[in-house]
């Protein structure tokens, strides 16, 4: 599998459905896969169908810090329930 990573990659210069979730103004690492022939059906969706469907895994947006430290916390607090 033929594989392209490009670091520090401009927002602006991203498809428009990227750069908008994303914002123009950020810096991203991205990475691009080369499917083999052959390859299962799975792998080769589209990217809406691959987020629509692991969605629950997709990382959350934070606006400050305090929106960070308070999605910490819920998450300190989920794990302390679930070792009891």
């Amino acid at each position: 599998m033929n594989r392209i990573v490009r670091e520090h990659y401009p927002a602006a210069n991203l498809p428009d459905d990227l750069r908008n979730e994303i914002g123009a103004e950020k810096r991203v690492t991205i990475t691009i896969e080369v499917e083999s022939v052959g390859s299962s059906s799975e792998a080769t969706g589209s990217a809406d169908d691959w987020f629509s469907k692991y969605e629950h895994i997709r990382r959350a947006t934070f606006h400050s810090l305090e929106e960070v430290n308070d999605h910490v916390r819920s998450l300190r607090d989920e794990w302390d329930h679930r070792e009891r």
